[in-house]
């Protein structure tokens, strides 16, 4: 594949040296290959900051009273914790653990949104504690025990109700939240979502500020939101009193990015504008005053700015089948290809200005034949201790890596105007074994 055709799908700094390098953040990879060894993830810095500018721009050009969290799932540690709130994003946290992250950088309380559909009595005592902005109640049971906890502690605490609203966003299964069968939110169609309405509406030491609902990731189509904002804010205009609570909408994320060539996803001004018009149009045929604005997008912040290197080593030719192109990196430090069927383009790193002539399919190291990485590539033929590069590697391969085979999970080194810092050091045999006895 040639680099120019996947301009798109690198970060915003990628470019090709004299020498035919990759160059990430000014910095050769075989720089940084050698400084930080393979299997390596590569953060750009630049690229993170311009989609989180673009995103911010985007909606608040269109709608001055919009907010924009990161949805942390997509990759989280205290390194990039700050550069969130330096961005000036807040942050959508799914766990205790997420949470404990956002305080050891002090990341500002009233910005985080706290979601989830299990939470337990421990997390939910640790955002009271804390003091979260907002925490978004996904059934009536944690509703309950939220009322419960706040009581206790008394505090008080604003929510959302996460809505579902039977929409189909035209995503993987596996990443499809918004239909009526799944285990995310109230459903509007069965009348669940008015009874948590009113049940939180009535329930002390809790405010009911506004509704939350999200339809999977990723999303390309622009309709899905559109209908789905049509959808909810019809139901919350039927809802009596609405006019006391309802000061807070989100229809959250997944925001698309191009994973391949062909991928070309909408603008974050795209999204804007669709969700905006909505938006705004729906309260105005409704009656209804036009709430906060909160989108939630993490994929389409450190996606594209995520590129994974790593060596080639054993290369296996079956004839007239298939050339195997192992690597010593996989399913350990990306699992989406195995679980999701996710497609990625490669790059042979150091060979740019070879015309790739050879199919080969880019297989992992570890004990699974699901371990392959990208199928059926064309690349230059590849020999043992060459590189290779997998852009949009930024969200959820990182935060989903395991230790399958007793294999540590790679470092994430950050990188812009030519200088390279650690986020997370490679892990040892010594980290992965602290936990047993």
């Amino acid at each position: 594949m040639n680099f120019s055709s996947l301009r798109h799908v690198f970060p915003d700094s990628a470019r090709i040296t004299d020498a035919g390098h990759l160059e990430l953040g000014g910095i050769d990879v075989v720089s940084l290959v050698n400084e930080y060894d393979t299997p390596l993830y590569v953060f750009c810095e630049e690229t993170l900051r311009n989609r989180s500018k673009e995103f911010l721009d985007a909606f608040s050009s269109l709608y001055p009273n919009s907010r924009v969290a990161y949805a942390a799932k997509a990759y989280l540690g205290p390194a990039l914790a700050r550069l969130v709130q330096d961005m000036g994003l807040g942050m959508d946290v799914v766990s205790g653990g997420e949470l404990a992250v956002a305080k050891f950088v002090e990341f500002k309380a009233d910005r985080i949104f706290f979601h989830g559909n299990n939470k337990s009595s421990d997390e939910l005592g640790q955002a009271l504690q804390y003091g979260v902005g907002y925490i978004v109640v996904d059934n009536m049971h944690e509703l309950e025990v939220l009322q419960s906890l706040a009581t206790k502690m008394n505090r008080q605490q604003k929510i959302l109700l996460r809505v579902n609203p039977g929409v189909d966003p035209h995503t993987h299964s596996h990443t499809t939240t918004g239909i009526l069968d799944s285990k995310f939110g109230f459903p509007l169609s069965t009348g669940q979502a008015e009874v948590a309405i009113k049940e939180a509406m009535t329930a002390k030491n809790i405010e009911l500020c506004g509704i939350h609902f999200h339809l999977g990731s990723p999303i390309f189509d622009l309709e899905p939101y559109a209908e789905a904002i049509n959808i909810v804010l019809q139901f919350i205009s039927k809802i009596k009193g609405a006019e006391d609570w309802f000061q807070v909408f989100s229809p959250g994320g997944g925001f698309a990015i191009s994973y391949t060539e062909s991928q070309i996803p909408p603008r974050p001004i795209d999204y804007a504008s669709t969700i905006v018009s909505s938006l705004v149009d729906g309260c105005a045929e409704f009656g209804l005053r036009q709430p906060e604005l909160v989108i939630e997008p993490g994929r389409s912040i450190t996606g594209p700015a995520g590129v994974a290197i790593y060596s080639v080593g054993a290369i296996k030719e079956i004839p007239e089948v298939r050339i195997y192109s192992s690597v010593d990196g996989g399913m350990g430090d990306n699992i989406r290809p195995a679980l999701y069927g996710a497609n990625y383009e490669v790059i042979a790193a150091t060979r740019l200005f070879e015309t790739p002539t050879t199919r080969m399919t880019i297989s992992g190291k570890f004990c699974e034949s699901g371990d392959i990485l990208v199928k059926d590539a064309f690349l230059p033929s590849l020999k043992s201790g060459d590189l290779i590069a997998i852009p949009a590697s930024g969200a959820y391969s990182p935060s989903m890596a395991s230790n399958y085979n007793m294999n540590p999970r790679p470092p994430i080194v950050l990188v812009n105007n030519g200088k390279s810092s650690v986020m997370r050091r490679r892990e040892t045999l010594e980290d992965m074994l602290i936990c047993d006895l």
